[in-house]
């Protein structure tokens, strides 16, 4: 059996055993996934009518649940990761990695394993959150075929790359509350992002920090691909953003995973 064969048959079968350990013990993820659920509902029937007087939109809170939706969608992926560096963690300090140590099985494909699951659960959680989104009146009528593509690409690249970043801090945790600690800046990033208010509703000295970090290129691409509202140069900072993440997180986690099996 070629590596590549053996590679690909071995992460298939982590794979398998992520989404069962997912589909046993369910809290963790459903506890999640309610945060960016409940912040959409909070902000769009408590503060709904303010926030949208503050960005245009009158008295209709209308258009403050469609500038609203693009920003939850991405805080929702990393709400989710959270549960990928406990997961991580869970393996490393409870001996099964040793385990597997022992076993002729591709040394990768236990952290691969992770990550796939990890982004099958985001893009799950986005279409819950979605779906809870076009409930309460979410509309993008305007995308095209092309641009919902492109848009469900983007949350497949930025789920990819937020979760081997979140591989990365459940590899140097040495237990699940010090991963999901560590793992905090994932949730906490968007809310110093364009999610709730437009960049320019900021304090000037903190405008380059939320326009800069890598939630709000990704939220501002994906608004104007499902709303019609410019891009300009944020589908370029998102892009050099997830590909970053991505490249980061996968040789921090290949060099931890490797050093602690010396």
């Amino acid at each position: 059996m070629s590596n590549l064969t053996l590679a690909a048959r071995n992460s298939s079968t982590m794979l398998r055993r992520n989404l069962l350990h997912a589909r046993r013990y369910p809290s963790l993820t459903l506890n999640l996934l309610l945060t960016p659920i409940m912040l959409l509902l909070l902000f769009v029937y408590i503060f709904g009518d303010t926030m949208s007087a503050g960005i245009g939109g009158g008295a209709d809170r209308s258009a403050y649940i469609a500038y609203l939706v693009p920003g939850l969608v991405l805080m929702t992926i990393g709400s989710t990761t959270i549960g990928t560096a406990v997961s991580v963690s869970n393996d490393m300090s409870e001996g099964i990695i040793a385990r597997f140590r022992t076993m002729p099985i591709h040394r990768g494909s236990v952290i691969t394993g992770h990550v796939i699951g990890s982004v099958l659960q985001s893009v799950i959680s986005v279409v819950l959150v979605g779906a809870v989104a076009a409930a309460i009146g979410f509309r993008s009528t305007d995308a095209t075929a092309l641009e919902w593509l492109a848009a469900f690409a983007l949350i497949a690249l930025f789920a990819t790359a937020l979760t081997w970043i979140a591989v990365g801090m459940g590899l140097i945790s040495p237990n699940a509350e010090a991963a999901s600690n560590n793992a905090l800046p994932l949730i906490f990033l968007p809310l110093i992002s364009s999610t709730f208010v437009p960049i320019d509703a900021m304090p000037g000295w903190f405008q380059p920090i939320a326009e800069y970090q890598p939630f709000t290129p990704a939220i501002e691409t994906l608004r104007g691909l499902l709303l019609g509202t410019e891009i300009g140069h944020n589908g370029w900072l998102a892009l050099a953003w997830c590909l970053a993440l991505s490249t980061l997180g996968y040789f921090w986690s290949k060099s931890v995973f490797n050093r602690d099996a010396k």
